[in-house]
């Protein structure tokens, strides 16, 4: 890195920490893990409506925001597990992507990442591990453009703030942050330091995905009222394993009960509707069903077994409904104990037709009654680019049936051609705030909580992005 750059870095870091109160920056830049519940005063009833943190000098929107185009995309991997190390093989069969150092708890995964970088013909790149805070020395990195946090969900906005606060654009595994504080750290840093953050959120590229986003924007369905979201994904056996994804994630459910992993299917739905483009959240109500299946299916362990006792916060199924400033509906469904199939339920509606997954249906005026599953004349006219261009590579590298190496490769693109990316902060921001906004309501007997504008207003102005 350039001199200058290091002083931009150097200037980035005395900011934020200017910006911030002390105690915020520890929290969000270095402190240890010291629970996750909602920041006293984060989350209010709909009748009282959440204040918005006033911008201080310096900050500005990010929508549009350009950085000058790159030849190559210097990388660096806090977080090289299940996931990380699935991003670090999208990646390393992208083009224009040099990986430079990695990052984790366990030393044997960081030298198995090492040695996958070497085996696609790169250079070594920096290990760092055993320390909570090794990340730290990663983000000071003076070759670093980008950092991917794949951590478990509560370190991940110390660590993004640390990136940009050194002069990294940071790119998020989901939900991308826990509580209402959090999500406005994400947001202020962002808009301080000029940075990229976004969330990976890999279902926005799927190829049904971006069929519908594309048929939504050619007006197919008419004025959008309704959406409908979830994820709900039998998971058991999984949660009571011993591997330490299990152990963080059964973690969450053991003290927790909301809807605690919105996004794969929100993130979608919230695309097709241009929130943060015209619309936004405005309020939310949550409920959730008893805990039974998670509980029961520990009593089925053997006799001795350390987790047979266990009990679980969480309940069954949890289900949010959010309204937008526009008067739209928005059902969040979320379960990972429910024997049913695999779904993220997908479904969008409009004045003149609805499109629901799981599988692909369609139903548009005019029509007979029922709904029309073969599909393929839509995909020929308005199947997403990237999907036709990418198909092939996106197969063969993996990952989610492609939609990761899609994301994967959009993001590299983006920052190699200095545009903007096709999410912000800002749905980083609202998107992840259903985790605390639910928790708040069910706890209060499904009182209404009322959603930050986390744009600060701009929504109203912002366009669609580029995506579809």
């Amino acid at each position: 890195m350039s001199a200058e750059n290091r002083y931009e870095s150097r200037t980035l870091m005395k900011q934020t920490r200017d910006f911030f109160s002390r105690r915020e920056f520890l929290a969000a830049a270095g402190a240890t893990t010291a629970g996750i519940g909602l920041a006293p005063g984060s989350a209010l009833s709909a009748s009282a409506k959440p204040a918005i943190p006033r911008s201080k000098p310096g900050q500005q929107r990010l929508f549009g925001l350009r950085h000058p185009p790159m030849d190559t995309v210097r990388i660096g991997f806090i977080g090289v597990g299940n996931r990380g190390s699935s991003l670090l093989g999208n990646l390393l069969d992208i083009e224009g992507v040099a990986i430079k150092a990695v990052c984790d708890l366990d030393p044997d995964r960081v030298k198995n990442a090492q040695q996958r970088v070497v085996a696609k013909g790169q250079a070594e790149p920096a290990g760092y591990s055993k320390s909570e805070t090794a990340f730290e020395k990663v983000c000071q990195r003076d070759d670093l453009d980008l950092v991917y946090i794949a951590t478990p969900w509560d370190w991940h906005v110390r660590m993004a703030v640390s990136a940009m606060t050194q002069g990294k654009h940071a790119a998020i595994e989901v939900p991308a942050a826990m509580t209402i504080d959090e999500c406005w750290q994400l947001v202020n840093t962002a808009e301080l330091t000029q940075r990229h953050c976004l969330m990976l959120e890999n279902c926005c590229y799927g190829e049904i995905e971006l069929l519908v986003l594309r048929m939504v924007r050619a007006g197919l369905l008419g004025e959008l009222v309704h959406g409908e979201a979830g994820y709900l994904h039998e998971a058991r056996d999984y949660l009571l394993q011993d591997s330490s994804a299990a152990a963080w994630r059964r973690r969450f459910i053991a003290t927790l009960n909301g809807n605690l992993y919105p996004t794969h299917g929100l993130g979608p739905v919230a695309l097709y509707m241009g929130i943060h483009a015209g619309d936004k959240f405005n309020h939310l109500v949550s409920m959730s069903s008893r805990e039974q299946a998670l509980s029961r299916r520990c009593k089925t362990l053997p006799p001795n077994h350390p987790r047979r006792q266990d009990r679980f916060a969480c309940g069954d199924i949890n289900s949010s409904l959010i309204q937008t400033a526009l008067g739209r509906t928005l059902l969040v469904q979320f379960s990972m104990v429910q024997s049913r199939p695999y779904s993220r339920i997908n479904l969008i509606a409009g004045t003149t037709g609805t499109f629901c997954d799981y599988p692909p249906r369609l139903h548009l005026d005019g029509q007979p009654e029922g709904w029309t599953t073969d599909l393929q004349s839509y995909h020929e006219q308005y199947g997403h680019p990237l999907w036709k261009k990418l198909n092939t590579q996106a197969q063969k590298s993996g990952g989610h049936g492609g939609m990761d190496y899609i994301m994967n490769w959009r993001l590299i693109q983006c920052l190699r051609e200095g545009l903007p990316l096709d999410m912000t902060v800002y749905d980083a921001a609202a998107w992840s705030s259903i985790v605390p906004l639910s928790i708040a309501s069910v706890s209060r007997e499904s009182a209404p909580m009322s959603i930050p504008d986390f744009t600060r207003g701009a929504w109203k102005q912002a366009t669609p992005s580029a995506l579809a």
